[in-house]
């Protein structure tokens, strides 16, 4: 992994462990493979063996690579004040275009990388810097450690290239939805040319168990050249104290760095596999989110006052409940076709109705302390899965606020069981 001169006298098996975070976390976090977060089995389960990536890629909110991070995060084109939390969207318009170099290279270096990053930053002293070429497997990336008087902190900038009009295209330009991710502010920008450009404020740790902030910028153009910025109030992305208040670029100057002309080019020298598809494939068959989410609140026992719930995402959704002792989140998938995991899922604690149906019911802990998740999983002998869990939080990120769920596991069973689903497939 190519670096610059102040950074070759590092212990070669450290830089060999970083790069392999790396690669295995960046090719997750572009592809969309989601499953490489701690998380128990049981929370995957829940979600859905195919769903349930995509729900932990949302929830983790940005997938760190190494001390580089290229984020990726969530839902929505929308303009979300920081602090606020009322739901409004909107998209800005009006920006500038990023203009590609007339004379591009065939090529970058890791080391012309992070010149090309420092002499975009604003004055400071420059250390630990780490990149990768346009000529590696794994895309392109520099890092360096910026400090400006102010306290150091880790900026890096990753390149690659996403299908226009396919859902990783638009997932990387979409803001997240808080009940699953929170963050401070989120905002969308279409650039006169098409190009999309989402300037996220956010955590390391959606669930705050530290300090470290984490800002992004991602912006992808119509050609699906995608340019990430990301940077921390810290010296890395784990594993080193807030060395500031704030990340040291402003959203102004995060959007200036990621429009830069020159990353279009770095972009356009990644080659190029001829065995990618050339156009987006078609929007993979499901259930709305939204037939979802109005039929669970159908199904909702008496004395439960809905407060919140998701959008129109296929296969998924969740609504916040509220019964008088606090907010309670309820989480559904709805899955044709899972036949192929019921071996993986229902085990010898498994209930078979007079019908075939398999039925698994389960109380556990959540995947933040004092957080309880009860779960009625469900599978119908054509492989038509639904499994439902209710947590004694609002938020799978924000600790309990109640004892147990707003729903018990009988009722969780009788939801999963409707033949309400059958309907909507």
């Amino acid at each position: 992994m190519p670096v610059d001169d102040r950074n070759r006298d590092h212990d070669h098996h450290k830089d060999h462990d970083q790069e392999d975070r790396f690669e295995v976390r960046l090719g997750e976090a572009l592809h969309q493979a989601g499953g490489a977060y701690e998380t128990d089995r049981r929370a995957l389960v829940a979600a859905g063996a195919t769903r349930g990536h995509r729900l932990l890629l949302r929830r983790r909110a940005a997938v760190v690579v190494g001390v580089a991070s290229v984020a990726l995060v969530g839902l929505g084109g929308a303009l979300l004040v920081p602090g606020g939390d009322d739901g409004r969207q909107s998209v800005a318009t009006g920006a500038k275009t990023p203009v590609a170099s007339a004379t591009p290279k065939a090529s970058y270096t890791g080391d012309e990388l992070i010149g090309m990053l420092e002499k975009l930053l604003p004055r400071g002293e420059f250390s630990s810097a780490q990149a990768r070429g346009t000529d590696d497997r794994l895309p392109p990336y520099a890092l360096v450690v910026h400090d400006d008087g102010k306290g150091k902190a880790a900026i890096a900038v990753g390149f690659d290239r996403v299908l226009p009009g396919s859902e990783q295209a638009r997932q990387t330009v979409e803001c997240p939805d808080k009940v699953l991710t929170p963050y401070d502010g989120c905002v969308v920008t279409r650039l006169s040319d098409g190009s999309a450009l989402k300037i996220f404020q956010g955590y390391e740790y959606p669930d705050r168990r530290a300090d470290t902030k984490l800002w992004t910028a991602d912006l992808v153009t119509p050609k699906g050249q995608h340019v990430s910025v990301s940077e921390w109030n810290a010296a890395a992305e784990k594993g080193a104290p807030v060395s500031r208040a704030e990340p040291p670029l402003s959203t102004a100057r995060l959007k200036t760095l990621a429009t830069a002309a020159a990353w279009l080019g770095v972009v356009d020298a990644i080659p190029v596999n001829p065995k990618a598809p050339t156009a987006a494939p078609a929007q993979p068959s499901g259930i709305a989110g939204g037939a979802i989410a109005s039929t669970l609140v159908s199904l909702l026992p008496k004395g439960v006052k809905v407060v919140a719930k998701s959008g129109p995402d296929s296969g998924y959704a969740y609504v916040v409940v509220d019964d008088g002792k606090g907010r309670s989140l309820v989480q559904i998938n709805v899955q044709p076709n899972m036949s192929d995991v019921e071996h993986q899922l229902f085990g010898a604690a498994t209930e078979t109705l007079a019908d075939g149906t398999k039925v698994v019911t389960h109380e556990g802990p959540g995947e933040k302390g004092g957080v309880v998740m009860w779960t009625a999983d469900t599978i119908r002998t054509d492989g038509f899965r639904v499994v439902v869990s209710a947590f004694n939080s609002g938020s799978q990120e924000t600790a309990a606020t109640r004892t147990t769920p707003a729903l018990t596991t009988k009722q969780l069973r009788a939801i999963a069981l409707s033949a309400k689903w059958r309907g909507l497939g």
